[in-house]
């Protein structure tokens, strides 16, 4: 890390989270200076740990909150055509219980769903009879509502985004925290700390979003401005198990305490279910704790044919969501809108971000860069509706996919759709010389090659194997430990050899 030169930046984003890195990417691209520090690897907190679904957000319609789900509906078309090899269009099957919801209202709710997303690629809700040789789930539930969400690598996206900002001319900073911030001669002085070794620096800024997360208001309380809206931390906790059922069909299931339980296809071998909602202090080190285990286990076995027990999970992960304090009593009624706080004295601006969700990110960072406007004269339109994410200039995955077997015939046509997965179009450039597997270098396993990892160390910020195997992809659910003590020692030799600031 070193200091920003002069002239002082435009904008100087606190996060590396999805809406940290979503609005250094809209920020570079209408021209203006910008860089971004984030404490840990980038998606490292909340945003590596959701449902892992682009969706409008179907219980929301319970709260009236047709705004925020007319907005997701329309975020997620967005995404479905800008990153096509990360967004899977998904059916979700409702199965019609009649309790705690009546038929009649998620009826009313599927329609609305349906009608407030305008035009789309995904098809409309309907009913289904399921055949009970062939169903996952138990013999008494014969119908099911059908509706089409997505899903994504929740991680993949924010890296991709803040590929994205880079490529724009933003500085991304990750592993570096900002440990303070004052108005003083015209500019924001920042002083920055490298998480690492202590080593301090400062950058001068013209304005400063603070896109914490769950450090929003504590940032705040450090750099001395009292905040009048505050947050409500919770912890949302998942289980993967081994796949339950074939197909590429969700769940969304109806728990008896009113909430509602995703059950979700998961990396080819895998299903995914949660989840929890825990009220929590600190937004540290959250785990998923024995209790939620077995709430989501209960939760699917009440609809399962495949049992599913503590014993079965092989990984689980939390997070811990900050949403906007509404004062309600019921955690699952708090609202998953989000909101700007705005501090403008000495016309030098801090604009913090409280809530929002993965699907509505781009929007949340429209709105975010519009609301400092006043402070950035010149500003250029807003421009990232119809912009590909890195990786995503190709109509199809499907296209793509059949391009790269085609190009790439001795590759196994497994890695190469992990790749296009991961990297979409960019994977041409990742495999730029490659004829034989062996030109791959060093295969570590779980289709994690010594070729990719060069890549995910020089172009997209890994440093860590946690950075690689959970964040750059899923390889931690299959490596062995012999496997990952190699990687570890192949990430050490990377870091020798490799500059510590990615090229997009």
């Amino acid at each position: 890390m070193r200091n920003a030169p002069d002239p002082p930046l435009d904008i100087f984003v606190i996060g590396g989270g999805i809406n940290g890195a979503g609005i250094a990417r809209d920020a570079a691209g209408r021209g203006l200076r910008v860089a971004l520090c984030e404490q840990g690897d980038l998606a490292s907190a909340t945003s590596q740990a959701s449902s892992k679904l682009i969706h409008g957000g179907l219980r929301y319609l319970e709260r009236l909150e047709l705004r925020l789900v007319r907005e997701s509906l329309r975020e997620r078309e967005r995404l479905l055509h800008n990153a096509p090899h990360l967004v899977r269009p998904t059916e979700f099957l409702l199965p019609q219980t009649g309790s705690p919801r009546p038929a009649w209202m998620v009826r009313t709710g599927l329609w609305l769903y349906d009608h407030l997303k305008g035009r789309s690629v995904l098809p409309r809700s309907h009913t289904i009879e399921l055949c009970g040789t062939t169903s996952p789930l138990l013999p008494e539930h014969r119908h099911a509502f059908v509706y089409p969400d997505c899903r994504v690598d929740d991680a993949r996206l924010v890296i991709l985004t803040a590929v994205d900002a880079a490529s724009r001319g933003c500085s991304i900073w990750t592993h570096t925290r900002c440990v303070a911030a004052e108005r003083r001669a015209g500019a924001w002085h920042v002083t920055l700390e490298a998480m690492g070794t202590g080593q301090r620096s400062t950058i001068q800024t013209r304005s400063i979003v603070n896109a914490a997360g769950p450090w929003v208001t504590r940032w705040l309380d450090v750099v001395g401005i009292r905040s009048a809206r505050r947050i409500r931390l919770l912890k949302g906790s998942h289980i993967v198990v081994p796949r339950i059922a074939a197909g590429n069909d969700a769940l969304l299931l109806q728990n008896d305490d009113g909430r509602v339980v995703f059950v979700i296809p998961f990396e080819d071998a895998f299903t995914l279910i949660g989840t929890t909602e825990v009220a929590t202090a600190e937004p540290e080190h959250p785990e998923c704790s024995a209790a939620e285990t077995e709430y989501l286990c209960l939760a699917a076995n009440r609809y399962l044919r495949t049992r599913v027990s503590p014993g079965d999970v092989l990984w689980s992960f939390a997070g811990v969501r900050p949403l906007v304090e509404d004062a309600s009593k019921d955690a699952s009624r708090v609202t998953r809108d989000y909101a700007f706080e705005l501090d403008e004295r000495d016309g030098l601006p801090l604009l913090s971000v409280f809530g929002g969700k993965l699907t509505t990110y781009r929007r949340l960072a429209e709105r975010a860069i519009e609301r400092v406007r006043p402070w950035l004269p010149g500003l250029q339109p807003s421009w990232t509706a119809n912009a590909p994410l890195p990786g995503g200039d190709v109509a199809s995955f499907a296209v793509l996919y059949r391009d790269l077997v085609e190009r790439f015939p001795r590759l196994d046509p497994e890695l190469l759709k992990r790749l296009a997965r991961r990297h979409g179009t960019r994977t041409h450039r990742l495999l730029r010389g490659v004829q034989e597997p062996r030109d791959l270098g060093e295969h570590v396993g779980a289709h994690l090659w010594a070729r990719e990892v060069r890549w995910l160390v020089e172009h997209e910020w890994a440093t860590t194997v946690e950075d690689v195997i959970w964040r750059r992809s899923k390889a931690g659910l299959v490596l062995t430990a012999p496997q990952t003590e190699r990687l570890a020692e192949l990430l050490d030799d990377l870091r020798r050899t490799t500059s510590t600031m990615p090229s997009a």
